[in-house]
């Protein structure tokens, strides 16, 4: 089983709803863990958005990363830029991906524009997991 762990700054809402996808639609090939440079709490419209994909996050912990747990994992998985440049140093056998998805947390409006801005960063995480998966399944690093 590969482990892999999606890296955000407060493993808020992206690292978390990527976890949620990995665990959802990898069960069996992916072992996903999610952290964060801090622990900023589970976004509850990361929460609302995954919820609407009959995905269930809300039990999902926000959490620091873990040095010793990061140097076990296979694949590390950055989705913001700040978590890309400022995560701690992995050994070269551990892959690193960057996959740059906009911060939904930070958008404003009415209530209907930010859920749909959590929507387009679900929607692209979850492409970007089930392409993640499929390119496993075919043998791809």
């Amino acid at each position: 089983m590969l482990r892999v762990m999606f890296l955000c700054t407060g493993n808020s809402c992206r690292s978390q709803m990527a976890e949620g996808f990995a665990r959802a639609l990898g069960k069996g090939l992916l072992e996903p863990h999610s952290a964060g440079l801090m622990a900023a709490g589970v976004n509850p419209r990361a929460i609302a958005v995954m919820r609407e994909m009959g995905m269930d996050i809300s039990g999902q912990k926000s959490k620091e990363i873990e040095a010793d747990l990061l140097r076990t994992m296979d694949i590390v998985i950055t989705l913001c830029g700040n978590a890309e440049e400022s995560c701690p140093w992995t050994p070269p056998a551990i892959k690193r991906l960057h996959w740059p998805i906009r911060d939904p947390v930070g958008a404003t409006g009415a209530e209907e524009e930010i859920m749909n801005v959590f929507r387009k960063a679900r929607d692209e995480i979850r492409a970007r997991v089930e392409d993640f998966i499929r390119t496993r399944k075919t043998g791809g690093v």
